[in-house]
C-alpha cells in the first residue's frame, strides 16, 4: 500500500507564493498519474493539478492555470505544487493523491478517480 505525506502548507499573504511538497513511499507510483486536489471549509474535494507518469500529460484547474506549477521527481518519489499569486480563495486543506492508471493521455480530475491520499495540509492566504 503507497503512502502519500504532503509538507509546505503555511500562512502566505495575499499574492504570495508557497511550495507544497508530497513524498510517496512504498510500491513505486512512478507510471502512475499524480495529482493534487483541495477543500475549501464546507466544500467537496475539487481538482486542482495532475500529471500523468510518463510526464507527457500535464493539466490544470481553471482557477489555478496561469499561477500553479505541478512537477514530479520521480528519483525521489515526490510530486511538488508551486503557487504563486496566491488569492483569498486559493485557502483550504491541500491534499496530494495518486492513481491507479497509466494511461497518459487521459485526464483525471474526479476525487472518485485516484486511490491513495496524503493526510492534506493547511494553506491560509491572509492580507
Amino acid at each position: 500500500q503507497a503512502q502519500l505525506v504532503e509538507s509546505g502548507g503555511g500562512l502566505v499573504q495575499f499574492g504570495g507564493s508557497l511550495m507544497l511538497s508530497c513524498a510517496a513511499s512504498g510500491p513505486s507510483l512512478a507510471t502512475k498519474t499524480m495529482g493534487w486536489f483541495r477543500q475549501a471549509p464546507g466544500k467537496g474535494r475539487v481538482f486542482v493539478a495532475a500529471m500523468s507518469g510518463y510526464g507527457s500529460n500535464t493539466y490544470y484547474a481553471d482557477s489555478v492555470t496561469g499561477r500553479f506549477t505541478i512537477s514530479r521527481d520521480k528519483a525521489k518519489n515526490t510530486v511538488a505544487l508551486q503557487m504563486s499569486m496566491l488569492k483569498y480563495e486559493d485557502t483550504a486543506v491541500y491534499y496530494c493523491a495518486a492513481t491507479e492508471f497509466e494511461n497518459d493521455v487521459y485526464q483525471y480530475r474526479s476525487p472518485q478517480e485516484y486511490f491513495y491520499w496524503g493526510q492534506g495540509t493547511q494553506v491560509t492566504v491572509s492580507s
